[in-house]
Order: structure tokens, then sequence, then C-alpha cells
């Protein structure tokens, strides 16, 4: 594995992991190299500082070089303020959706309908729906918001 500093066209710089420089060069090529903070496919390799390791064990980074720091222990930041905000603003709305709601589970697609239909009172619901299910009720008004997972919750 290898790790790579990165820029995009429009300055912003990151790292990431490769397996080796082949597969940079391949994945770069491809186009699915691409920056997180503005999603450009116009990534380059940048001038990246060694970790060093001393003879006591201790791991050490050329300060000339212009480190992002990830090898001294710090903290690699991947999201900006307003990402941050945005994240933060989409966990409280989903804490608030799933404080507020009934889990039905598989059964959200008939659920739904029968409430839209009339067939059922209405309630609030949440659960799990196919990407064709939703199409469906979407296509047929019913009124369902889907919510997108966070990328912590994939983990």
């Amino acid at each position: 594995m290898i790790l790579y500093a990165l820029a995009c066209g429009n300055g912003h710089r990151f790292e990431s992991w490769f397996r080796g420089s082949v597969d940079y060069d391949a994945q770069a090529v491809q186009g699915l190299v691409s920056c997180p903070v503005c999603h450009s496919t116009d990534v380059a390799k940048t001038i990246m500082a060694p970790a060093v390791v001393s003879r006591a064990g201790d791991t050490s980074v050329s300060p000339s070089c212009g480190s992002s720091g990830a090898a001294l222990g710090q903290e690699t930041v991947l999201l900006d303020e307003r990402q941050v905000e945005a994240r933060q603003f989409l966990k409280s709305f989903r804490d608030k959706v799933i404080s507020e709601t009934e889990d039905v589970g598989e059964q959200f697609p008939d659920e739904a309908r029968k409430m839209h239909d009339g067939d059922i009172p209405h309630r609030h619901i949440r659960g799990k729906a196919t990407i064709e299910e939703v199409r469906t009720l979407i296509e047929d008004g019913v009124a369902i918001l889907p919510l997108p997972n966070l990328p912590e919750e994939l983990n």
C-alpha cells in the first residue's frame, strides 16, 4: 500500500491510499480518483514527505515538504466546515425522523400505499424499500422521502 498526497485543479489538497503506483495511474486515467471537496477528477500527485523511522522507533516527517500532518498522528481533515455542518444537519434531521416515526421495516411500501389509498389511518412511518419500490411509490403520488445513509452508518 502507498499513501499519495494529492491535489485537485481547484487547489484542494488531500491524501489517499492505493495498492501501488500502477493502481493509482490506472484509476486516475479512468477518472476514478476525485477530490473529496469539489469532486473534480482533475487530480495530480503532489510532493510528499516520507515517513522516516529513527533508531528509537518513532516516526517523523520532514517539516519542509508540506506534509498534512497525518504521519505525525494528527487527524487528516477531508471535509470542510460547510460539509461538516451539512452532515450534522442531515444527522439531526435523520435522528428526528427516527425518533418520531414507527419502523415498519420491509412492510413500508405496502403500508405507505395503504395510507395513501385511505385503506388505513395515516401515521408517521419509516422502513425499507427497494429503489424500484421507491420509484413506483413516487410515480403514483405517494408522499415519501427517501433518507440516505450517512457514510458512518455504512461502516
